[in-house]
């Protein structure tokens, strides 16, 4: 299956998310396989690569719940979000209190409109919990916040529509695939580092160990399922390792977003595939 003619929505990023890969989505693109089965994203974050190739069948998982109930209400009610997101006040003193505000009671609608409105209008867009799982990045500004439309919710709608969204572990996501199925991989990680902190996995946490469960896994589906699969990582020479003599492994030029024939030890990303790319 080739990849659609990006529409507008692409045009944009719904979420401001750390780590994203909207830059990198060109690069990205290209390498794809022809996808015959679905398309399956683990860690879903801002799904930049997901919006450009807008395929026929999807699943969009993370372990984050708001950003889960965040594609879900636009998924289901795109007007409804709408019109919450765009009641919520200006300024940085209505900012914290719709920030300290409780919703666990509020309907999912309301719970995906605040988490969109926070996401546009907090510091540099970081996705960061304290240990109480609460929502706890600074006030950054309005700048952002009208940079997404109603139209644009409605196109999301559409496109989500298409994708069963969940909230898993990435091991139970990728026990759902099936011969023919393309995986995409964004783990949460700081390009050059073995432990990551401040990420979007488990309010926060994706160690080494995680990492290495990933790689058997990947391992184990390469050897017995039919699927193809993409992933972009740190360059650590540890996570590298756990890749190394099995799979194709590239540098990702920092900056420039080129893929580098030749594979250093520097710190960066990398992208690595169980095909040819």
């Amino acid at each position: 299956m080739k990849a659609k003619t990006p529409i507008q929505t692409n045009k944009i990023s719904f979420l401001r998310y750390p780590g994203g890969k909207g830059k990198l989505v060109s690069l990205l693109s290209d390498r794809l396989p022809p996808i015959e089965g679905k398309y399956v994203e683990p860690f879903v974050g801002g799904g930049a690569l997901f919006l450009h190739t807008q395929p026929r069948s999807a699943i969009l998982a993370d372990l984050n719940e708001n950003l889960i109930e965040l594609y879900r209400g636009i998924k289901n009610y795109p007007h409804k979000v709408w019109e919450i997101f765009s009641s919520f006040p200006s300024g940085k003193r209505a900012y914290y209190k719709v920030r300290g505000s409780k919703v666990s009671h509020k309907p999912m609608y309301y719970r995906a409109a605040r988490t969109l409105y926070l996401n546009r209008t907090c510091f540099k867009g970081m996705w960061r919990h304290n240990a109480q799982g609460d929502f706890n990045v600074g006030y950054g500004g309005e700048d952002r916040k009208w940079a997404i439309t109603h139209k644009n919710l409605v196109e999301l709608s559409s496109i989500f529509k298409k994708a069963t969204i969940q909230k898993s572990d990435f091991e139970t996501t990728l026990d759902s695939c099936s011969d023919k199925d393309f995986i995409f991989l964004d783990p949460p990680y700081k390009p050059g580092k073995r432990e990551m902190d401040h990420t979007h996995y488990i309010n926060g946490h994706f160690s080494f160990e995680e990492q290495k469960r990933l790689a058997e896994k990947l391992k184990y589906l390469s050897k017995n399922v039919n699927v193809k699969w993409m992933m972009t990582n740190s360059s650590h020479k540890d996570i590298v390792a756990l890749y190394k003599e099995r799979f194709y492994i590239k540098k990702i030029s920092k900056g420039t977003g080129r893929v580098l024939g030749v594979f250093s030890n520097n710190p960066g990303e990398v992208l690595i595939s169980n095909y040819r790319i």
